[in-house]
């Protein structure tokens, strides 16, 4: 068996990763745009990985203005099987620090609009995503989080709000009240085409502030976010280096395959278009179903 790709999203001052060997970059074609930025191809420690800059080199892309769709595709036409996402976020519970890092395990959805899925246009596809964080995935995170030294915290909410604008005062404390964790404006989306894409997906939420609830904290900017994530990185790299080698084979978790019974138009239904557009994704589960 071939020895899985790796992927690797970089958020806010996460840009690229050091100790690739045998480096490249690809820029992929996809049947819904451009992704963010050329994917970084090569070895960490042996193992390929592709690593995309979330919001493009320089940080040119709002988190609304993301092509999520071509970014999840591109890794999976690149060989993905695993996707590692890091990301900047607000804490919204006392205990969770800035620096610290939550591994959450499930999503609330404040965005307005976002396109979410690969399908539609005729053809029905409905994946399961009660737990929509790869468990596996999400374990191997923490284990090697807590090996290097980080404070690491498993499991939690990870609101998903449209930004770019940081939240009301009203807002934040409604937030609190829900029981969420951490607020961020980026990983929902990618959770769900992960999903559809049958890609382990797993998030390393980095804490770099307490929103604008904590009454005895600053309230969040744009300059704190960035003071506190140069120290997040570091420990963010390190957990990725860490996490790379144990990442297995072979996986058994629901991710990958998730398409196995989603998919409610049946096949003669399904247009030639459609077909040609989606087939990296649908083609191996039509071939079953074809007469």
């Amino acid at each position: 068996m071939a020895e899985p790709v790796i992927g690797i999203i970089g958020g806010s001052g996460l840009y690229e990763m050091e100790g690739l060997t045998n480096v490249r970059e690809e820029r992929v074609t996809t049947p819904f745009g451009e992704p963010s930025d050329a994917y970084v191809l090569g070895r960490l420690d042996g193992h390929p990985v592709a690593f995309l800059a979330r919001h493009g080199r320089g940080h040119r892309f709002l988190p609304s203005e993301l092509n999520f769709r071509a970014n999840i595709y591109g890794f999976k036409a690149l060989g993905a099987q695993w996707i590692i996402s890091a990301s900047a976020v607000g804490s919204m519970r006392d205990e969770l620090r800035p620096l610290d890092i939550v591994i959450p395990d499930q999503f609330f959805d404040r965005t307005k609009g976002r396109v979410s899925t690969f399908f539609g246009d005729g053809l029905v596809v409905h994946v399961g995503f009660a737990d929509p964080l790869c468990p596996h995935l999400s374990d191997l995170l923490f284990a090697a989080g807590a090996e290097v030294g980080a404070t690491m915290h498993k499991g939690g909410t990870y609101l998903c709000i449209e930004g770019p604008q940081f939240s009301t005062r009203a807002e934040s404390r409604i937030y609190r009240s829900w029981g969420v964790d951490v607020i961020g404006m980026t990983n929902l989306q990618e959770a769900k085409l992960s999903r559809e894409a049958e890609i382990c997906y797993a998030t390393m939420a980095l804490v770099t502030d307490y929103d604008v609830w904590h009454d005895s904290e600053e309230d969040v900017t744009v300059e704190k976010v960035v003071a506190i994530l140069h120290k997040n990185v570091a420990t963010a790299k390190a957990i990725i280096k860490s996490v790379v080698p144990r990442i297995p084979v072979a996986r058994s978790c629901v991710c990958a395959e998730a398409l196995k019974d989603a998919i409610i138009t049946a096949p003669q239904a399904i247009s030639e278009v459609a077909k040609k557009k989606l087939w990296l994704l649908i083609g191996k589960y039509l071939e079953r179903r074809s007469p």
